[in-house]
């Protein structure tokens, strides 16, 4: 429990340097699915990254002032319930093995929070993600304000302190980096899996069956998002998910797949003959959005921008397009000009990556602050950061464009962590050159 505490702690120095304050850090509520169902339940991952905890109903405060507290609230033991939906922890047992100062039980939050407002000047909270809670922090603020008469004060202020934590968990520890390494060990593992059992006759659902067994069959608890798996035209579906569509032979697989592992993501995409043999057309821009790739993880390092991965890969992959013939020189012009007025995006439409952790899609800003009167940079590289590395090519049929690469997609994604030299790769025990797929598949 020593990382929850300890991120706790900077927590209660941020808001401390801020003036104090309370911070109320909710989990998620359990959603029903339909009539007595539920969705498989996913704790919030800000509550999650201060404290370990998993069971939904549950809230943290954290007191920043001249004594600091951390206060749990959460499910009282229930021995009757624990029967239908297992073990809880209770507020002693919480409190105890998750380290917090205090627990109460969850029924006790509108008790406790108006006593713990009184006189304190901020209020943590992040506003307008959870109306249910945001009603609540409303009362209570509306009960403090009614002692008024009596000297006490109400907070004067509301700070989404969802914007100190955004900060926080865009740098991993050494704790984190080794959850998404082993993450990326399993993902890497159920890419091979599907690549091993992909052959003509087989429904995109089956390779996705594959995927989700060799992640449980490791131990990671969930997929970290649905996993695309995407035969022939279906590949130029950015967020296609995985449909009873046939592979076909000759046709290329997309898989764009990775597991959760302890509440940390990993996201990796590969691109594959279901035959295990790529075609001249497949093999040539399958080479050019590998080089792109190569290109963008060369600008993936301390001192580089977040963008500068992705006009590299831009710049590669532009190039491909022209010589290729996907653009046509004599209309669109030169490199710089296909750039320049964007031509590139008939086939390559988004960005080179994210950022990755809890998330699939992590917190953390993409851009610096801004000076006067000027544009926000684009962050800057640190070590401690993940972030993907995804270029792709996506021919649709259209006028103009070589007959032979219609309906091809192709994406090669993996998860880079930023270190003080460069950046290292976490995802690289599946292969992602031709030779290496090729070799994968003809020796299943």
């Amino acid at each position: 429990m020593k990382p929850y505490a300890t991120r706790r702690a900077a927590l209660i120095a941020q808001m401390q340097a801020r003036g104090g304050g309370v911070a109320v850090i909710p989990t998620a509520h359990e959603v029903m699915r339909n009539r007595d169902a539920d969705y498989p339940y996913r704790h919030d991952s800000y509550f999650y990254y201060l404290s370990g905890f998993t069971e939904p109903d549950a809230v943290i405060v954290l007191v920043a002032g001249d004594q600091p507290r951390t206060i749990l609230f959460c499910r009282d033991k229930d021995l009757e319930r624990e029967i239908w939906d297992g073990y809880r922890f209770g507020p002693d047992a919480a409190r105890e093995t998750f380290g917090f100062d205090a627990a109460f039980p969850i029924e006790a939050l509108d008790q406790e929070m108006p006593r713990l407002l009184a006189d304190t000047p901020s209020v943590f909270y992040a506003l307008g993600h959870d109306q249910k809670r945001d009603t609540q922090v409303q009362n209570w603020l509306q009960s403090v304000r009614a002692l008024g008469r009596t000297g006490v004060t109400a907070p004067s202020s509301i700070v989404d302190v969802n914007v100190l934590l955004d900060e926080m968990r865009l740098f991993k520890d050494a704790d984190e980096i080794a959850i998404m390494k082993r993450a990326g060990v399993i993902s890497s593992a159920a890419h091979c899996r599907a690549m091993r059992l992909s052959r003509p006759g087989l429904r995109e659902y089956h390779l996705e069956a594959e995927l989700l067994h060799e992640f449980r069959n490791n131990g990671s608890q969930y997929p970290a998002y649905g996993s695309i798996v995407a035969t022939g035209a279906n590949a130029c579906v950015l967020h296609y998910r995985a449909s009873d569509a046939e592979l076909r032979d000759g046709d290329l697989v997309l898989i764009d797949a990775g597991c959760e592992l302890d509440s940390y993501a990993s996201d990796i995409t590969r691109t594959f003959p279901v035959n295990g043999k790529f075609s001249g057309p497949q093999k040539e821009l399958y080479e050019i959005v590998l080089a792109s790739q190569v290109a963008a993880i060369a600008e993936t390092r301390p001192g580089k921008r977040f963008m500068d991965g992705h006009d590299a890969a831009v710049k590669v992959l532009a190039q491909g397009m022209l010589d290729t013939g996907l653009l046509d020189k004599n209309k669109v012009g030169a490199l710089d000009d296909v750039i320049s007025n964007g031509d590139f995006r008939q086939f390559y439409m988004h960005r080179t990556g994210h950022w990755l952790g809890m998330d699939v899609h992590d917190v953390g800003e993409y851009r610096e602050a801004a000076s006067a009167g000027s544009e926000r940079p684009w962050r800057t590289l640190q070590p401690g950061m993940v972030l993907t590395v995804e270029p792709g090519i996506y021919v649709r049929p259209a006028e103009g464009v070589p007959e032979k690469y219609w309906n091809i997609g192709i994406r090669i994604e993996d998860d880079a962590h930023v270190t003080a030299t460069g950046c290292e790769i976490l995802t690289t025990d599946v292969p992602n050159t031709v030779a290496g797929i090729e070799a994968l598949m003809r020796h299943a």
